[in-house]
């Protein structure tokens, strides 16, 4: 029988640092063929381009496939299943498979699709790779008011306490292989400690904890684990194992048309600023700024904002900024467009 290609799932929520992991894969992949499926939420891929754009030899445009019609999780029979099996039926197929899920999916789902009959003997799930983000952990960014919850809970026992951060994040966690605790250079030493106190609960036992700084890690750790995670599922608890249904209500995405930009700088003080005031959790795309060659990146985490410059601008690419905004359900659309173009 064939040796089975192995799958590697790599969670964790928005901007907790996957598509850099996954950048790091390729820089060192030492030779070995990889194929990226990348998932989005949101109507502007960004990811995909940052990979795809990345310049590393060996980093062919066919080799990664985006999924951007909603979450992995929601859309593995459309979307996964022929996607993962156009991988397999190459002629030259890959030596390894990598998966970036959208921030807001969760995993189980995904890995419970590798025991699928067209895919159960060809492929096998390596390892599932969680992504954290130490200093939105740290800033308690997944964890709920307790006092909040002890008087919700006084006046009705009945409610669901969990936000729906809290509740990706232990999805994320407990479906979790190796956690990567990403951006630490961001804390020190007992926020840290602090942090793998609190996930603590939510691991499974014997899960295997990294330490990164922008996702550099040797992929020895990452990759060839040979955990077959799809015959483990039992092991791996999800708030939806009761058949409730997973949706992405709470959650909502708007693209931002900008033009081009005199002055980065001011666009970044705008982003923080409508972060703060509008409890925005993402911001990432690209932006033109005039008389540069290079295309600028922007990618914000809360009022955390990075840009740099990836590659030239193409030979009749249009010049354009375009910014992927996603926050909770009910954010004020119409508020943070004006903000960002003032």
């Amino acid at each position: 029988m064939a040796q089975k290609i192995p799958a590697t799932v790599v969670t964790g929520f928005l901007g907790a640092g996957k598509t850099s992991l996954i950048r790091h894969m390729i820089e060192n992949a030492n030779g070995r063929r990889l194929a990226f499926i990348i998932n989005e939420f949101g109507d502007l891929g960004v990811d995909r381009e940052l990979i795809t754009g990345c310049g590393i030899e060996g980093c062919e445009d066919d080799d990664v496939v985006e999924l951007t019609n909603g979450c992995i999780c929601c859309t593995v029979a459309d979307d996964f299943l022929p996607t993962i099996a156009a991988l397999l039926d190459r002629a030259n197929p890959p030596d390894h498979i990598v998966i970036e899920t959208s921030g807001l999916a969760l995993p189980k789902p995904l890995i419970k699709a590798f025991g699928w009959p067209e895919v159960r003997t060809r492929a096998t799930v390596d390892g599932v790779i969680a992504v954290v983000d130490v200093a939105a952990v740290a800033a308690g960014l997944f964890a709920t008011d307790p006092a909040a919850v002890d008087a919700q809970r006084a006046a009705d026992p009945n409610l669901d306490h969990e936000s729906p951060l809290e509740e990706l994040f232990e999805e994320q966690l407990g479906s979790a292989d190796v956690v990567v605790l990403n951006k630490t250079d961001l804390v020190d030493e007992s926020t840290l400690a602090r942090v793998k106190a609190e996930m603590a609960p939510h691991l499974r036992p014997a899960v295997r904890i990294v330490t990164s700084v922008s996702g550099a890690l040797d992929p020895a750790v990452l990759l060839g684990l040979d955990l077959a995670a799809e015959d483990d599922l039992d092991t791996r608890p999800s708030h939806h194992d009761d058949g409730h249904e997973h949706d992405h209500d709470d959650f909502a995405s708007i693209v931002v048309d900008l033009g081009e930009i005199a002055d980065p700088a001011a666009l970044e003080a705008r982003i923080k600023q409508v972060a703060t005031r509008h409890d925005i959790l993402r911001v990432k795309g690209f932006v033109a700024v005039p008389d540069k060659a290079m295309r600028l990146i922007v990618q914000g985490v809360g009022d955390r904002v990075q840009r740099y410059f990836d590659r030239p601008w193409e030979a009749g690419e249009a010049r354009t900024s375009r910014l992927v905004v996603i926050g909770q359900t009910g954010f004020d659309a119409e508020a943070v467009t004006a903000e960002l173009r003032a």
